[in-house]
């Protein structure tokens, strides 16, 4: 009967703290990581400021913990749509830069969190782990475009960090929170960019202006 106790304590346990990890990314998504004080993570969770404390170490463990969360899924979808080696190198670009773009897009809020809210020190260790990440994905199919000869590149390291950081910073305007509808032709201009930038030559590619996943 003991042991019955501890489990279903345990359970409890965790069903608390995923329902604080909820309640704070949903505050992330709506208003940034601002907007995610404990007092208002412990509203939206219905549960007392000194239980917030009891499942997290304090605000930005949570709000770290948060972004990995976030962070990670769109990680997850970018790196799968491009992860068929067997296609054009150019390909694989073009669907990173649509699914990530496009994503971007259509969460603007959670999008500009993610990338360019001014955030605590442990959230922002957490973005650089995720800019790494995003890079290393780009770095590959540059390689593999360069060794099919698509691209044209002499560091294929520096070349996608240049690559990320144009279609990061292509987005900063359109992701600014704004009753405005977001622009999609954002996104052929970034990949025109990106690809011109590789000195791939863009006739016959397909993926211009393909529609991208959700």
């Amino acid at each position: 009967m003991a042991y019955r106790q501890t489990a279903l304590t345990r359970k409890n346990a965790s069903d608390k703290r995923e329902s604080l990890l909820r309640a704070a990314r949903n505050l992330v998504a709506a208003g940034g990581f601002s907007a995610a004080t404990v007092a208002a993570i412990a509203a939206e969770g219905r549960a007392s400021v000194g239980s917030v404390y009891s499942y997290f170490d304090g605000r930005d463990g949570l709000l770290a913990e948060v972004f990995r969360s976030a962070a990670g899924h769109e990680l997850d979808v970018v790196r799968q749509a491009a992860a068929d080696r067997g296609q054009p190198a150019a390909e694989r670009l073009g669907a990173l830069i649509r699914v990530f773009s496009g994503r971007a897009l259509q969460g603007r809020r959670m999008a500009w969190a993610l990338l360019f809210e001014p955030v605590s020190p442990a959230v922002e260790e957490e973005r650089l782990t995720y800019r790494r990440a995003y890079t290393e994905i780009v770095e590959q199919i540059v390689r593999d475009g360069l060794d099919r000869g698509e691209f044209v590149a002499e560091d294929p390291r520096l070349a996608a960090s240049a690559v990320m950081g144009a279609i990061s910073e292509a987005l900063v305007g359109s992701l600014r929170p704004s009753p405005d509808p977001a622009d999609p032709a954002v996104i052929d201009g970034i990949q025109r960019f990106c690809f011109r930038a590789l000195g791939f030559r863009a006739s016959g590619f397909s993926g211009m202006g393909a529609s991208h996943d959700s």
